[in-house]
């Protein structure tokens, strides 16, 4: 969805209506002289809160517990290293 623009002026006259579009999740672009000065934006939910609302959707379970940490493991692709590559690449 594209932002709206407004002018302050009419941002002063009708204040709750644009309040009610960002808390809506759209964005609303303020202006003066037609310049953009400010943008009013919906704040979004925290990780937390997303997460309560997945598991009360229940789209999600979670035991609540703190996951163990994720070692990526690398697979390299041939003989070369990453530093004869970066090497290669600054040649």
């Amino acid at each position: 969805m594209t932002p709206t623009t407004i002018g302050i002026r009419d941002l002063k006259v009708h204040l709750s209506n644009y309040v009610q579009q960002a808390k809506a999740g759209n964005v609303v672009i303020i202006t003066e002289r037609g310049e953009p000065i400010a943008k009013l934006t919906p704040i979004r939910p925290t990780v937390k809160q997303r997460l309560d609302e997945l598991i009360e959707a229940g789209l999600l379970e979670w035991s609540g517990q703190r996951l163990s940490p994720f070692t990526p493991e690398v697979v390299p692709h041939g003989d070369r290293t990453v530093a004869d590559l970066l090497l290669e690449d600054r040649e």
